[in-house]
């Protein structure tokens, strides 16, 4: 039985051994790489002017609904029952729809959004893979979840790799 924990235990080791060998591990701070891109700062910079047109559209619209609103207030009193009744009925469903626009404009520019980082994300990944590859690295870690680093870290490798 002796025997054949040492022969377990020798085994074990070796496996292990080479296991570590085999894998190294390297770290890499991809927020900074990914905000250093000048991809990212275009798609910043054309959302940006996407938000703000799509903001002014709203802004015009919530002003005339405004506008419907006080026309109305000031006017209630001279309408019949039935006409108060309509025109409000009108207002509430113009606030509603304006409400749905707001809510479609933050959709589309979550979907732009993606749309538009999801290259940037592709070539950003395919450079870490790039240097991890060229170096030996079975595994890159992002620095902002690490409690301890004691590895490589490849950062500016990656930097390197995509020009930046």
């Amino acid at each position: 039985m002796k025997k054949l924990s040492a022969i377990f235990a020798i085994v074990a080791m070796v496996f292990l051994g080479a296991f570590a060998n085999a894998q190294s591990v390297a770290s890499i701070d991809y927020e900074n790489i990914l905000a250093a891109m000048p991809e990212t700062k275009r798609m910043s910079q054309d959302l940006d002017a996407w938000a703000k047109m799509k903001g002014d559209d709203l802004r015009k619209q919530g002003s005339s609904f405004e506008e419907e609103v006080k026309k109305y207030q000031a006017g209630a009193s001279a309408l019949s029952e039935d006409q108060r009744k309509a025109r409000e009925a009108e207002l509430q469903k113009k606030g509603q729809s304006l409400q749905a626009l707001e809510q479609t404009a933050q959709q589309e520019l979550e979907k732009k959004r993606t749309e538009m980082l999801n290259p940037i994300i592709k070539k950003l990944n395919d450079a870490v893979a790039k240097v991890s590859k060229a170096n030996n690295y079975a595994f890159v870690l992002d620095n902002q979840n690490l409690v301890y680093r004691g590895g490589p870290e490849i950062t500016s490798l990656v930097k390197k790799e995509l020009g930046l």
